[in-house]
């Protein structure tokens, strides 16, 4: 019997897999698929003991087995025998009256295909089309939206790389603000790099070859969510820097606008301790109540929605101050443009050219959905809510890089200098073009 149950393994449990990852539960595939194993090991193991205690019968009968996707007892020979749907599975309510059939041979042998795979008729256990068409749907925009951020994330990080070399490389576009535009880009790439990291150990993960019960578990242990679990904590390290940081640019842009006199060298090492060190004082906490109390997959959900908001009290906090001073800041732009317009048009114009700067330079944006979650959110509000969070996020590193660095007319000057110099040392190259 075990030889029989070994050749038989790989296709049960792909197709166990199959099921649990696209079936249409609320908390999402690898939470399910979790779940299911968790309840066939239980449904397993009530079997094997109900096997081992009930007695034989006398004569012809094919033998009592598990094949992996439900209990089976003895047979008579000519017969079918059927069974309830398994508990195990996701949508088991759905079917929980429906029952799966296998025939027993006149020969007191399971009926087989291609004469080493179990027959059996599971059609009443299966899901609804309906519901998976629904489901199938919702994975492919899912799967769109995935492409949509990689993308982006991507594209961001490449314009961030390049404009922390051009901040870097040239001496004269070294000073504080331009420093603070380097933390802020630094933050973004980091926050990129997290996000696609993330993704890539959990593609690898659950990509595995599945061949044995003991894949699954090793599949589902604590061990092997380790690294998604690191990069999972590095990200929410990097978004609450990239929202500090957010501040800091802020409060300096105050500063300045307002004409305070302050040590730059001094509020620069306040401005590192408030961007980089601030997010580890909430991380810490949220990762130990993570590992005590929700140490499940890859801390990707969230269950307890006191844990939830270690981490975003802090990005709602750095929100709503950054909006204030957002607000404080247009005040003096107003004040002085209307102290010095020229003309109706153009101080509108200008006004609303510096409150469109300022939006993504402050992360405005993150107020409108800062305190809908995607557990929070259903239907058509979580889509179109998902769609603009993962879009801004995933490119509004771009977009600072592009604003705040190559579109700076100092920093476009400097370049073209070095362009004229570069140009008067190489001759040569030059003419041959």
């Amino acid at each position: 019997m075990r030889d029989v149950l070994s050749s038989r393994y790989r296709q049960s449990l792909v197709h166990l897999a199959w099921m649990c990852l696209f079936s249409s539960m609320p908390n999402g595939g690898a939470k399910v698929l979790e779940k299911t194993f968790e309840e066939w090991m239980r449904y397993r193991d009530e079997c094997l003991r109900r096997m081992a205690s009930e007695p034989y019968p006398a004569g012809l009968f094919c033998n009592r087995t598990f094949d992996m996707y439900a209990c089976w007892p003895d047979g008579s020979p000519g017969t079918a025998v059927n069974v309830s749907c398994p508990f195990y599975l996701p949508w088991f309510e759905k079917v929980k009256h429906g029952l799966v059939s296998r025939r027993c041979g006149t020969d007191g042998q399971w009926v087989m295909v291609n004469g080493s795979q179990p027959w059996r008729d599971y059609s009443q256990c299966e899901e609804e089309m309906e519901s998976t068409a629904e489901e199938e749907g919702a994975r492919r925009l899912m799967v769109s939206f995935k492409v949509l951020y990689t993308v982006g994330y991507a594209l961001s990080l490449l314009t961030l790389i390049s404009a922390l070399l051009v901040l870097t490389v040239f001496r004269k576009l070294r000073c504080t603000r331009n420093y603070i535009h380097a933390n802020l880009f630094a933050s973004f790439g980091l926050r990129a790099t997290s996000v696609m990291v993330k993704d890539a150990l959990l593609e690898k993960r659950w990509g595995m070859e599945l061949v044995q019960v003991a894949d699954w578990e090793a599949l589902l242990s604590h061990e092997a969510a380790l690294g998604c679990r690191a990069a999972q904590v590095l990200m929410q390290y990097c978004i609450l820097a990239n929202h500090y940081w957010f501040l800091v640019e802020a409060v300096y842009l105050y500063k300045l606008l307002i004409g305070a006199v302050f040590s730059e060298k001094n509020y620069y090492r306040l401005y590192l301790y408030l961007g980089w060190g601030t997010p580890v004082v909430f991380v810490v906490p949220w990762m130990a109540a993570k590992y005590l109390k929700e140490n499940a997959e890859c801390w990707a959900l969230n269950e307890n929605m006191a844990y939830w908001w270690i981490i975003r009290i802090p990005i709602l906090l750095a929100s709503l101050i950054n909006l204030l001073i957002f607000m404080r800041i247009l005040k003096v732009i107003l004040a002085k443009l209307r102290a010095n317009q020229k003309g109706y048009a153009d101080y509108k114009l200008r006004l609303a050219k510096a409150t469109l700067t300022l939006i993504p330079l402050f992360g405005i944006h993150e107020v409108v959905f800062i305190f809908a979650t995607d557990e929070q959110t259903t239907g058509i509000l979580r889509y179109i809510k998902v769609f603009f969070t993962l879009f801004l996020n995933s490119f509004q590193g771009f977009l600072v890089a592009v604003l705040y660095c190559f579109a700076n007319k100092e920093v476009k000057s400097e370049m073209k200098k070095k362009w004229q110099l570069w140009k008067l040392d190489h001759p040569a190259l030059c003419c041959a073009q």
